[in-house]
């Protein structure tokens, strides 16, 4: 199989990461050790090197209109340079691939606005052809801008502080899920107020010969705030203890919005593909709920552990490990409606063996400065 690299490959190497296969992508799982990459985050601030991900553009006179009809998030209220999370479903509401689309200015001072749809590294092609799927009457075209941009994510409580070192404008201007525009030399980038960590925290999609440039700074300014590259398991562990899903995981083309949790994401009252069937999801009930888990006799839950009640399945885990913050066996897992009250008990099969866990809630990390 041959994998994929981002321009920072040999960067990753120099600097002692260990590498592994995502979506496609030779990616650093961890440079100094998952637990110390995680807790930098929690308490200073991490880089990472996202770039892996993919972004689509949707231009053209019913950008707005194509958006709003492949998308369940209502984007018609977006002001300029505000993003949003969005989820792209099937007609039969199973979820293609969850996203968070940016609205940016049109190409010419007369173009209406355009929209760029952020999207999971291992869907970027599906998603593409997804959408050209649907384009229909649509007048709209559509781009994948990947190699455009370089994606990096700068996330801690200490990003801000860092960041600004290198930026004149002033950082703290930009709410949550918002984003400005900024330049290197003649060559536009985009900085947004975004992350999949928890922490309030940066993405920046910068022009793509600047990658490493942008990269060297951030580390060598934030060197003395304990600033640190991070990996994929880091991220991972990140977005886990705040209860971000993740493809593949919490999931998928045999999940709905509602079953995960994210009815929020999805605005019922607007025309989109698969909404009838969410609303008769939402109506009718599910058949399985995700809930937070916590292990409370020893042992890890992992994906695809069998949930069980008195030796009968009742669901299956899809995400588990140590959560670092809590030092806690913590996961995430589907259950049937009956089971998901908080306090239920139940066990997880582990190598074959029941271990006591029981219902508790989510998120597990909230950090309240992601609404500044």
């Amino acid at each position: 199989m041959n994998l994929k690299r981002t321009p920072l490959y040999d960067t990753h190497v120099a600097l002692g990461a260990r590498l592994v296969e995502f979506g496609g992508w030779e990616m650093p799982v961890q440079y100094s050790g998952i637990l110390d990459e995680h807790r930098a985050v929690r308490n200073a601030a991490g880089l990472f090197d996202i770039d892996h991900m993919g972004q689509i553009e949707v231009s053209g006179r019913d950008a707005l209109a194509f958006v709003q009809h492949v998308l369940t998030s209502d984007l018609a209220s977006l002001d300029l340079f505000q993003a949003k999370y969005a989820i792209l479903c099937y007609a039969d509401g199973t979820i293609v691939d969850d996203t968070f689309v940016y609205k940016l200015p049109g190409k010419t001072k007369s173009a209406p606005p355009q929209f760029m749809i952020v999207v999971n590294a291992g869907n970027r092609e599906k998603d593409f052809a997804w959408l050209n799927a649907h384009r229909g009457k649509f007048k709209v075209e559509l781009r994948d801008v990947s190699d455009q941009f370089y994606m990096l994510a700068f996330q801690g409580p200490l990003a801000e502080s860092v960041l600004q070192k290198l930026e004149s404008f002033d950082l703290s201007k930009i709410k949550y899920h918002h984003a400005r525009e900024f330049n290197i030399g003649k060559e536009r980038g985009i900085l947004a107020r975004t992350g999949y960590t928890g922490e309030d925290g940066f993405e920046l999609f910068i022009p793509a010969p600047h990658g490493k440039h942008v990269w060297d700074a951030i580390l060598e300014h934030g060197k003395d705030a304990g600033v640190k590259p991070i990996g994929l398991g880091a991220r991972d562990s990140l977005r886990f203890e705040a209860k971000m899903v993740l493809y593949g995981h919490e999931i998928d083309a045999h999940t709905s919005p509602i079953e995960a949790g994210l009815s929020w994401a999805c605005d019922l009252t607007k025309d989109f593909v698969g909404r009838d069937c969410l609303l008769k999801r939402k109506l009718e009930g599910v058949v399985k709920k995700l809930v937070g888990i916590e292990m409370v006799d020893r042992g890890t839950a992992r994906q695809g552990y069998e949930i069980a009640k008195e030796g009968n399945p009742i669901g299956v885990i899809t995400s588990g490990m140590f959560a670092p913050t809590f030092e806690k066996n913590l996961a995430l897992g589907y259950v049937a409606p009956a089971m998901s009250a908080l306090g239920t008990e139940f066990d997880v099969i582990v190598r074959g063996k029941p271990l006591k866990a029981r219902v508790v809630k989510t998120p597990f990390y909230a950090n309240r400065a992601r609404g500044k």
